[in-house]
């Protein structure tokens, strides 16, 4: 995004932010825990989140104090410090009046900020989040004891490196979004910081300002929610006057993973108008290669040098998908999961992957279907079909490429000639007519 990166000045403090979208309202984004406006970019889940926002509102979002691009050595500022920062963004931005959304940490800080100044909040969303944080009470069980956030926020600082807790933000997530994590987690904060950020918000308790709260609100919550659970978010709706309350399926707690569900509720709720959204179901060619013999290779070669084999394996697959306009979807060991719009581009990247690996006397059996597949939020691609091409490759021989009737048809003047293979049992899939591709 080429959107530049501003600064507003709180206090003594410069703190961050940046001005995207051209819709007809203000949306100001009030982040959980960390965020790093550059790095938001950087991965297609969170990049669809932000667009998303931004093609209905001008969305307005900053970096926390001490966080991302903002100044970092300020110590740990209370509520109405934070709530200087957003008043010093918005008037920065221009922006008088503007709905407020609130995820995660950022939730608190949203309802307290809408609750002491009505007159700047037109509406309040607010997605997995919470009235309090840590020590349960009669009226609020769920949340953590004071033993166990000690113990989260020690766990944080000990595995910001490495994990930072995305096994609890997006259970679900894939390896491409593991790696965005991992980069925005640091490059957001350290891990001293990240600590004392947990100990800091972990202090949180607005359950007595839920009622002061005038603006139209909408809470959005996941069923198995794991950091914030879902009885939080109904706990939020009952309390604040009015609000909706929209119970989604999952267990993500960050919104920028597979956000288009969260989207479409804010859509609706702030503009009056449900989004149509174009259909997650795609036509696609699906390509799956698999070495044949790699247990033995492995054996007679040994750790090392196959490793190094399988690297140039790798390279050699990759090479021949960019050349052919293949999307690499998954690499497990030593075979490829591949995605093509084209049919035929499919087939010979297949073929030249298997002439490409037959150099290093390395021997590839592939499968090529073409069918439906599901990308929700530009995912990864699942369906009957992509099962499909993995038990077409499972039934190929050492180089050959097998591919179904749906794909030889497809390519029928392409120039590529099939022979029939006959009527195959495919394992859960049922009887298949199979052709192998020759160049």
């Amino acid at each position: 995004m080429e959107a530049a990166i501003r600064y507003a000045r709180s206090g003594e403090v410069n703190v961050a932010y940046q001005v995207t979208g051209g819709g007809a309202l203000d949306l100001v984004l009030v982040s959980g825990f960390v965020s790093q406006l550059d790095n938001d970019w950087q991965h297609p889940s969170s990049a669809r989140l932000l667009e998303r926002l931004g093609s209905f509102a001008r969305l307005i979002r900053f970096d926390k104090r001490g966080t991302g691009l903002s100044d970092r050595a300020v110590g740990l500022p209370d509520f109405e410090t934070r709530m200087d920062d957003v008043r010093a963004v918005m008037d920065a931005a221009g922006s008088k009046r503007a709905a407020l959304f609130g995820y995660s940490e950022g939730g608190p800080l949203a309802i307290l900020f809408a609750a002491t100044y009505p007159q700047r909040v037109r509406a309040l969303v607010l997605y997995g989040t919470y009235a309090k944080r840590m020590g349960p009470e009669p009226d609020y069980p769920w949340c953590e004891t004071e033993e166990e956030r000690a113990a989260y926020a020690a766990a944080i600082e000990r595995e910001w490196g490495a994990e930072a807790d995305l096994g609890r933000m997006a259970p679900a997530a894939d390896e491409s979004l593991a790696r965005w994590w991992m980069a925005r987690a640091r490059a957001a904060a350290s891990p001293g910081s990240a600590r004392d950020l947990v100990v800091m918000n972990s202090q949180a308790d607005v359950r007595d300002v839920l009622p002061a709260v005038q603006a139209p609100t909408l809470v959005v919550h996941r069923t198995g929610d794991r950091d914030a659970p879902v009885e939080g978010g109904r706990y939020l709706a009952e309390h604040i006057p009015g609000a909706r309350f929209v119970e989604l399926p999952g267990d993500t707690h960050v919104p920028f993973w597979q956000p288009d569900d969260i989207v479409d509720e804010i859509e609706e709720f702030l503009t009056g108008v449900r989004p149509t959204r174009v259909a997650d179901r795609v036509l696609a060619t699906i390509l799956v290669t698999d070495l044949v013999g790699s247990t033995e290779r492995l054996g007679e070669l040994g750790d090392h040098a196959w490793a190094e084999l399988l690297e140039h394996h790798h390279a050699v697959v990759r090479r021949e998908l960019d050349r052919f306009g293949g999307e690499e979807i998954d690499t497990a060991g030593d075979g490829f999961l591949s995605l093509f719009d084209g049919p035929a581009r499919a087939v010979r990247c297949a073929l030249a992957i298997r002439d490409g690996l037959a150099e290093l006397g390395l021997e590839v059996r592939a499968g090529v279907h073409t069918g439906e597949v599901e990308r929700p939020g530009g995912g990864a691609p699942r369906g009957i079909s992509v099962h499909t091409g993995a038990r077409i490759g499972a039934a190929a021989s050492a180089g050959e490429v097998l591919v179904s009737a749906t794909t030889r048809d497809l390519v029928a003047g392409s120039g590529l000639a099939f022979s029939d293979r006959g009527e195959v049992e495919l394992k859960g899939i049922g009887a298949r007519r199979l052709y192998a591709a020759a160049a």
